[in-house]
């Protein structure tokens, strides 16, 4: 599987400190080199930066060969290139949480994902509590929808049950 992520995705799950699902539900992860550049950019939390500086086996940083399309010149460069390589190596996902950055990828009959369904499918696997970890999303001032949240949150109690009753 193919699997390409943008800084956003890669930035709340280092803070969350579960960016390791990553690798539980996809194996390995590629990055192009301008997320790796927002990553360490100044303003990004300590955290994050130091992360980044040695980042673990499945994480592969791509530097892409083609230059980005300037139909995406709306976007910053991590997004430009993360839709760029997920075109170029025809991924079977991008994770991308941005609204225009998703909309042009989609566009693109490219596979969207976010962080939001990157837990909810960790949830599943049984890697994470949504109750605990979609607050401490938010905390670190990640938007969820009142509506998106409680959905969330009523799935994961119907998953807990399932889980007990079996």
């Amino acid at each position: 599987m193919i699997v390409i992520a943008d800084t956003s995705p890669l930035h709340y799950l280092i803070l969350l400190e579960r960016a390791e699902v990553l690798q539980h539900l996809y194996g390995r992860v590629i990055i192009p080199e301008a997320v790796v550049r927002e990553l360490q950019a100044q303003k990004t939390p300590a955290v994050v930066r130091q992360w980044i500086t040695s980042p673990p086996e499945w994480l592969q940083i791509r530097q892409i060969a083609v230059p980005p399309d300037p139909a995406l010149a709306e976007l910053d460069l991590g997004e430009r290139e993360a839709i760029a390589l997920a075109e170029t190596l025809r991924a079977d996902a991008l994770i991308i949480d941005e609204k225009m950055g998703r909309r042009e990828a989609e566009r693109r009959k490219l596979r969207v994902i976010g962080t939001v369904r990157v837990l909810d499918d960790a949830a599943e696997a049984g890697l994470v509590d949504m109750r605990t970890v979609l607050p401490r999303l938010q905390a670190f001032g990640f938007y969820l929808d009142a509506k998106l949240l409680q959905f969330l949150l009523d799935r994961d109690s119907a998953r807990t049950r399932r889980k007990t009753e079996s």
